[in-house]
């Protein structure tokens, strides 16, 4: 009888953790692009702060802090905080996606499946929209992993970001710094 009341008394705890929000995980995670310079020389760089939630009905905030740019480079890290980001003014980029919830309840532990999906990036008081080809992998009940398929291209154009770009490529002296940067990612999701 105690184990038929103890069991009664904990089904709306496991509905509180089923409709809990998922959780990107900063130190499980990773956002990074990709510059180009002088026409041929590439650099990998990643922002080491990032957070973002995917709740029950889909909808997808993920937020980089653009202060926490890492390019293994201190003096440039400055640079693009001040002069490409200006995160004084513009202090996180943020992307908001809604995720087809049949799409995330139909993967069961240990299957993925790719899906293209429509994103809304605001960066530098500018709002595009993008689409993201994307793996999500679903590790656990309570663990779930979302990886870029392929990278997004994201033109410094669309984000009023060129004039940043001609700035950075004028102090390191440099002949041309590319205005399209790919840029990937793996985030996981726990609830």
């Amino acid at each position: 009888m105690n184990n038929i009341i103890i069991g009664l008394l904990l089904i709306p705890l496991s509905f509180v953790t089923s409709a809990a929000s998922w959780k990107v995980t900063n130190d499980e995670s990773n956002v990074n692009f990709i510059s180009i310079k002088k026409g041929d020389i590439a650099e990998v760089h990643h922002f080491k702060t990032i957070a973002g939630t995917l709740n029950d009905n889909g909808e997808f905030e993920l937020t980089i802090s653009l202060a926490s740019v890492d390019t293994q480079v201190e003096i440039r890290d400055e640079r693009m905080g001040s002069l490409l980001f200006d995160v004084d003014k513009y202090p996180k980029l943020t992307l908001s996606a809604k995720v087809d919830k049949k799409l995330l309840n139909s993967i069961a532990v240990g299957e993925s499946k790719i899906a293209t999906i429509d994103g809304q990036v605001d960066l530098h008081g500018k709002k595009v929209s993008l689409p993201f080809t994307v793996s999500i992998a679903r590790l656990s009940n309570a663990n779930l992993l979302v990886a870029s398929v392929m990278p997004v291209i994201v033109n410094s154009d669309s984000f009023g970001l060129t004039q940043g770009i001609e700035k950075l490529r004028e102090i390191a002296g440099l002949s041309a710094i590319s205005k399209a940067v790919p840029v990937s990612f793996i985030l996981n999701l726990k609830k």
